[in-house]
């Protein structure tokens, strides 16, 4: 099979294992290389002292699977309609839509290695492939912009024109050569939208961020405290945050999920601070097992419910 047919196969072999969207890169070097360096020796990472590792890897995904001639990478939307907010009077955080269902770690992961099994049913000859997701010391939205599935937008997430940036990415490193996709083109113009709604003001310049005062990096990686002067500006966030994506117009009419396993599920869009200010360490485990919302800890999650319940005016308990 020639590199362009095998190619158009890995992508209806995607549509068939679940992604909306899936592109191919050539496996090299990431074209950012430079400025990834930079970003990190700026202290831009805050704390996230593994994005110092592994860095091999991350400016070239081959020193994770030397045999790799190509990376696949696959999009899967995780946008829903927010439910209505409980009428029972109780104070309430926000949770980033991301972390709603189901852990997207798992779901991603299992759709990548049915495709990898799609692949080898179909395809004849030996090959080595190895699956990533966002856990693993690569640059996602590097290889997605590379591949074609969407360009790197102003406020540093990958956008697609018709799927908008509510998008999981997973990878396929594998030693198949295939045709390579061209790069995403970047159709963000002269909007300026997501950089202005920034409540932190985290994005010093168009397509860049310094994680130190991004909310979602203070709610779910910073483990101290956080700067006094942030906290009333992270409003009633407990977990991530997705103004800069609510603003932008490229998610005004993106689709909604076909992933039923990211409906919405405890904790949900919006505990209530009193609960969470509650947990002892078994209702905390209960809450977060099977999402991604185990990334904070329950002293993360007691912080940020603290720091909402100043902002809406509550006790949190």
């Amino acid at each position: 099979m020639d590199r362009v047919r095998a190619a158009e196969l890995v992508k209806g072999l995607a549509g068939e294992a679940g992604f909306e969207r899936c592109g191919i890169a050539a496996a090299e070097p990431i074209p950012r290389g430079e400025y990834l360096r930079a970003w990190l020796a700026a202290g831009h990472a805050g704390t996230m002292g593994y994005l110092h590792r592994r860095l091999d890897s991350r400016l070239d995904a081959r020193a994770l699977l030397p045999s790799a001639r190509s990376v696949i990478v696959a999009a899967q939307s995780y946008r829903r309609a927010e439910p209505p907010i409980p009428a029972d009077g109780r104070a309430r955080g926000r949770v980033a839509m991301y972390a709603w269902g189901e852990d997207y770690h798992v779901v991603v992961r299992e759709k990548l290695e049915r495709l990898v099994a799609l692949l080898r049913e179909k395809i004849v000859e030996p090959f080595e492939a190895r699956v990533c997701v966002d856990t693993s010391p690569i640059v996602e939205r590097e290889l997605a912009a590379a591949a074609g599935v969407g360009w790197i937008g102003k406020n540093t997430l990958v956008l697609h024109e018709s799927l908008g940036s509510y998008l999981f990415l997973g990878e396929v490193l594998t030693s198949l050569d295939l045709a390579p996709d061209p790069p995403a083109v970047d159709r963000c113009g002269t909007c300026t939208r997501c950089l202005e709604a920034c409540p932190t003001r985290a994005f010093p310049a168009a397509y860049e961020m310094n994680a130190r005062r991004c909310i979602s990096y203070l709610t779910i990686e910073h483990r101290g405290e956080i700067e006094t002067a942030l906290r009333p500006a992270m409003g009633d966030w407990v977990f991530g945050c997705d103004v800069c994506q609510e603003v932008c117009p490229y998610n005004r009419d993106a689709p909604m999920t076909r992933e039923a396993r990211f409906a919405p599920r405890p904790p949900g869009p919006r505990p209530a601070l009193d609960e969470i200010a509650a947990w002892d360490e078994p209702a905390y485990r209960a809450a977060v097992s099977g999402s991604a919302t185990d990334r904070a800890t329950r002293a993360m999650w007691r912080r940020n419910a603290e720091i909402a319940a100043n902002h809406v005016g509550a006790e949190p308990g």
